[in-house]
């Protein structure tokens, strides 16, 4: 059964549990409910994709099940892989059976060791499922993910095929650090999340940083918009905008000028050449 009624009603759940949505969110969640798709949410490091699916988690009281992409991930990861040591000293405890028993009894379920994807498929309740960095893997370990999203079942050669006992939503996030597959993308609904405006900014930052006063936070919000406007190594994302905020906050600033930026330009960036950049052209004036 659906979740949401409407893409309005998505967006209130996910604004009780924390996450300010906009128009385009609210109708991605609200529609990959209604049409039981993944959402393949990409974008810059930090703007909010991960933290989507953990609002989704709380705002439907699921649990969430969460598959860390790197490179190098493989089935036994990502998926399900045998007990070996386990297995191992099943067989050294009924030596003398013929191989047929003993194969029989260690391919079963005591033996079997439950991954990411496998244990959001067979969780009794739903829950929502992370694939997070899913352009981390490599072009060939997507396809451990194809028959996941098509139809939500896993198959395992010693035991057969376990289809979901329920229907998780699945949020899939990258980092555009390489091209995802179109086998992929043609499984999910696709959402774009980029850097905020400032308006939603200063929105983001009420709702996490409360005690801000509004002045501080427009200022943050300003500031941060013009660095990223800048030639940087890595801008300033979401979540270092606002461990900013809470930096000045503990420090006591109670407006941005050029010495209070610049002894904490190492909270926003995390490049030097970055930092020497925006020293160097970005003038605020109390």
């Amino acid at each position: 059964m659906p979740i949401w009624e409407s893409a309005a009603a998505a967006a209130a759940d996910l604004e009780a549990a924390g996450y300010l949505t906009d128009p385009t969110i609210e109708q991605v969640v609200y529609l990959a409910d209604r049409l039981e798709k993944p959402i393949l949410a990409e974008g810059p490091a930090g703007v909010g994709k991960t933290a989507l699916a953990l609002a989704l988690a709380e705002a439907t009281d699921r649990r969430l099940v969460r598959l860390q992409c790197y490179e190098g991930l493989d089935e036994a990861k990502a998926l399900y892989e045998w007990n070996y040591h386990k297995q191992l000293l099943r067989l050294q405890s009924d030596e003398g059976k013929t191989w047929d028993d003993l194969e029989a009894g260690i391919f079963s379920e005591p033996f079997l060791l439950e991954r990411p994807l496998l244990e959001a498929i067979r969780s009794e309740h739903p829950v929502v499922l992370l694939i997070d960095e899913v352009d981390r893997v490599e072009v060939e370990t997507e396809a451990l993910l194809l028959e996941v999203l098509d139809s939500f079942q896993v198959t395992i050669p010693e035991l057969g095929t376990i289809s979901a006992a329920t229907r998780p939503l699945v949020v899939l996030t990258s980092n555009n650090t390489r091209e995802l597959s179109e086998a992929l993308k043609r499984r999910c609904l696709y959402l774009n999340i980029d850097y905020p405006g400032i308006d939603r900014e200063r929105a983001i930052l009420r709702a996490r940083v409360p005690e801000l006063d509004e002045q501080l936070t427009t200022r943050i919000a300003e500031t941060v918009a013009a660095m990223r406007s800048m030639p940087l190594r890595k801008p300033p994302s979401v979540s270092e905008s606002i461990d900013w905020a809470r930096t000045l906050i503990a420090l006591g600033v109670e407006s941005i000028d050029q010495e209070s930026l610049e002894s904490t330009l190492n909270v926003l960036l995390k490049y030097q050449a970055d930092i020497d950049k925006v020293s160097k052209e970005l003038a605020v004036d109390s």
